[in-house]
């Protein structure tokens, strides 16, 4: 069966010459990548790296984070992603957990890594640009003294290769423990569900710690297309490089997209090459949506997934905002079970609920991971006879279209009555002076929790509280509506786009 590596080296065969990564004015041939991540796999192996410990990178978006992947996948080694955004304690935590072998920093984080050495038990380090500090090596002579041929072993279908962390809504993230297997059946997975090909130019902003760059550009990589980097989200740099490099496929976040279509002469460019614009992380408010099918044509595609399952459901390219009334309502799914991916919705007993009942979504998929990372208790907690209880109540219809109505986590009880934020959400942003908003339960000494909500108001446009509670009155129940609303300037967001619900309610669940 073909793994990542053998795709890596397939395309330096076929394509050696054609464009594998294209960073600003740097282009990376697929030859020169499967050359240069050979190179890193058996340098981390000279340095001391055998098959399946880990190797864990602290870096922005850049070529290298794509080299480190390949070199894991070649080498047999398990990759683990640190989040850049966080605290020192927090990355702390990370690279205790995951204890590699070799940590590869960016210099601009050598203080902060210095800071940390006393505390860990990491046996190499690696800096990458900058000036190389002495406790360290420099990443360009690590890869020079590594074989073109690379590491006289390659990974298994079975072995782990890559540990990922999730955002930690719950508590302290969890390392997500994802297979060669896996993560082959992914990129497989993400090019059909995308129609990916050889001649496609994908354009990648979100962070690759992340793991939706990582499933978009193996996806890429699966046929040959190539993936381009951009360091941080700028929208103006998006629809320059749209228009300059005649790209095809994006993964934007719903909030990149409305930024993208805010930027003032986005008319004066040609956005004709974009065949699909992949949203995820969160629903698409109908209003953007409605915006951007008019600018970039019907090139939309709604992806659903986990760090866990990765693309559970997908929505491609049937949006259709004046079709028959069933069309219209699948506007607010996230899409049917994608390829390699079963679904059930089940009661709190495990029994599976009838078409149209919330239950909690389960999803079976050979993309799914192996097991949570030193976290036992968890993993027999999620994974129940290879169905994963992704902690989403949702509810499918008779054709499988899925709907999400709330994290498990975030329902609210309201007098014994559950509410669920994402049907109070969706009510909500119909108001015309809305650009965003999320609901959360505060505690009520007579209700239990009582509904509130934290708005976004768009430019120029004006609501108080109560014009929003009666608009939510006239499309929902009383109960459902919310009690409060606060108005803020933006509301907090995970690396991924979701809203962090867990920020929202330290600063504003204490009270109406």
């Amino acid at each position: 069966m073909k793994l990542l590596s053998d795709v890596h080296e397939r395309n330096a065969s076929l394509f050696p010459n054609a464009p594998a990564i294209v960073f600003g004015q740097q282009v990376i041939s697929f030859g020169s990548h499967w050359r240069r991540l050979n190179q890193l796999a058996d340098g981390l192996h000279r340095g001391g790296a055998r098959r399946q410990d880990r190797i864990a990178m602290l870096a922005m978006n850049t070529p290298e984070y794509i080299e480190a992947y390949g070199a894991c996948e070649r080498g047999g080694y398990i990759f683990s992603t640190v989040n850049f955004r966080l605290a020192a304690p927090e990355i702390a935590f990370v690279l205790k957990d995951s204890a590699p072998h070799t940590l590869i920093f960016e210099a601009q984080y050598a203080e902060l890594v210095d800071s940390l050495r006393s505390e860990l038990e990491i046996e190499s380090y690696i800096c990458l640009g900058g000036q190389t500090p002495p406790w360290a090596l420099s990443y360009e002579e690590v890869l020079a003294a590594g074989s073109p041929e690379g590491p006289p072993f390659r990974g298994k279908p079975d072995d782990g290769v890559l540990i990922m962390y999730t955002s930690g809504t719950t508590g302290r993230p969890k390392g997500v423990l994802r297979s060669q297997y896996g993560e082959a059946r992914l990129a497989e997975v993400m090019a059909g569900q995308l129609a990916m090909t050889s001649d496609g130019r994908q354009l990648l902003m979100m962070p690759f710690f992340h793991a939706g760059s990582r499933s978009q550009y193996i996806g890429s990589f699966w046929k040959g297309g190539a993936v381009h980097m951009h360091r941080v989200f700028d929208p103006q740099l998006i629809l320059k490089t749209i228009e300059a490099d005649r790209i095809t496929h994006l993964h934007l976040a719903p909030t990149m997209v409305q930024s993208i279509l805010d930027v003032p002469d986005i008319g004066d460019y040609d956005l004709s090459s974009v065949r699909t614009i992949l949203y995820a992380a969160a629903p698409m408010p109908v209003p953007v949506l409605r915006r951007g099918l008019a600018v970039f044509g019907p090139v939309f595609a709604n992806g659903y997934g986990s760090t866990e399952v990765n693309c559970t459901c997908h929505y491609p390219h049937q949006h259709k905002l004046n079709g028959t009334p069933d069309e219209v309502r699948r506007l607010g799914s996230v899409g049917q079970p994608a390829t390699d991916t079963d679904i059930r919705i089940v009661d709190d007993h495990g029994n599976e609920c009838p078409a149209g009942t919330p239950g909690e979504v389960v999803a079976r998929s050979g993309t799914a991971l192996m097991r949570y990372w030193n976290n036992d208790k968890a993993t027999a907690q999620s994974l129940r006879d290879g169905w994963f209880r992704t902690g989403d109540v949702g509810y499918l219809d008779d054709e499988k279209f899925l709907f999400l109505v709330d994290r498990k986590k975030d329902m609210i009880i309201s007098g014994g009555e559950n509410v669920y934020c994402r049907e109070v959400e969706e009510a909500l942003i119909t108001h015309p002076a809305l650009s965003d908003v999320a609901v959360i339960g505060v505690p009520d000494a007579k209700w239990g929790e009582t509904v509130k909500a934290v708005a976004v108001l768009a430019p120029g446009r004006h609501a108080t509280q109560d014009d929003l509670i009666e608009h939510a009155r006239s499309l929902i129940a009383r109960y459902k509506c919310p009690k409060s609303v606060i108005f803020v300037d933006d509301l907090p967001r995970l690396p991924s786009g979701k809203v962090s619900k867990v920020i929202l309610r330290q600063l504003y669940g204490a009270c109406l």
